[in-house]
């Protein structure tokens, strides 16, 4: 198929998970100017899919992997100005991702959103445990790998945003703050708005919050809740005749609420920003310079 018969994004959303894309995507999907992919992280751009393919990688089959997969997701478009898609991924593997844009969207806005690395690694550290799927405890991450440790990694944004502007210049990469999304939410999606050129004086209802950093009170109960096993599939079935999908859902969600902690319960991870800060603190101040922002802020506990 060629790039040039279908309609492609005109502006990516590039970084940073945890840091508020969510809420960005409900906001910038409520803009009658913007066309959003229905699929808020489709990771495309960032690895050549058909070269892992040719290498005998397998996938799974949800992955959106090949260009005719991509495209179809901008099927839709009608006379929306601007269209865009957010993979929180494209930052951390810019190496891999620069290369698919360049190929794909050479001329899209490019848009990153950072948010403090102390608060992003045990926010991230914390979606983990809650869907089961970390087994060591942030403190030994840090302690012990944490040059190995994504939860870690993900939070080196100088070399990745420098690689960006470097490849693309200034003037095509803009970079936000988490910041300033939770100081004023409606002034920073009308920052998003005029970078991405529709019309900034749209208000978007920004009262909504997507997401809250819920820690399980008991972690077996949580993995039943959260993780495909016998259990969950027998109750899946006996619920069926009984409760609609949406239903369902909501019992899970339900459930899973009860065995979660309060923000007061959870702990504060106060030895750990203090190690997290040491490991960030130059990147941090290099950041600083490049994208010419006071990040002072991250600095202080």
């Amino acid at each position: 198929m060629n790039n040039s018969t279908v309609k492609l994004p005109n502006f990516l959303i590039f970084g940073v998970q945890k840091a508020g894309t969510t809420s960005v995507y409900n906001y910038l999907n409520q803009h009658p100017e913007v066309y959003l992919s229905p699929v808020k992280e489709t990771n495309f751009l960032e690895k050549d899919w058909q070269e892992l393919a040719n290498q005998g990688h397998q996938f799974n089959p949800k992955n959106i992997v090949t260009f005719e997969q991509y495209s179809k997701l901008f099927e839709g478009v009608t006379n929306e100005i601007a269209i865009g898609e957010i993979s929180p991924n494209y930052l951390f593997h810019h190496q891999t991702s620069i290369g698919q844009i360049k190929r794909y969207v050479p001329d899209a806005k490019l848009i990153s959103i950072l948010r403090n690395p102390v608060d992003r690694a045990i926010s991230d550290y914390l979606m983990h445990v809650r869907e089961a799927k970390s087994n060591t405890i942030l403190k030994e991450q840090i302690q012990y790998k944490a040059d190995k440790s994504f939860v870690i990694l993900k939070g080196y944004y100088y070399k990745q945003v420098k690689h960006y502007i470097e490849e693309f210049s200034h003037n095509q990469v803009s970079i936000f703050l988490y910041d300033d999304l939770r100081k004023d939410s409606k002034q920073f999606i009308q920052e998003i708005y005029k970078t991405i050129g529709v019309n900034p004086n749209f208000e978007a209802d920004t009262s909504q919050k997507s997401q809250t950093a819920q820690i399980p009170k008991n972690e077996g109960i949580n993995k039943l809740l959260v993780k495909d096993n016998p259990i969950r599939s027998l109750s899946a079935t006996l619920l069926k005749p009984l409760l609609s999908k949406e239903k369902r859902q909501k019992f899970r969600s339900f459930l899973i609420s009860m065995n979660s902690k309060s923000k007061e319960e959870m702990d504060s991870f106060d030895e750990e920003k203090q190690l997290l800060l040491s490991l960030y603190r130059e990147d941090i101040l290099q950041l600083q310079d490049l994208i010419d922002r006071d990040l002072s802020a991250w600095l202080n506990l």
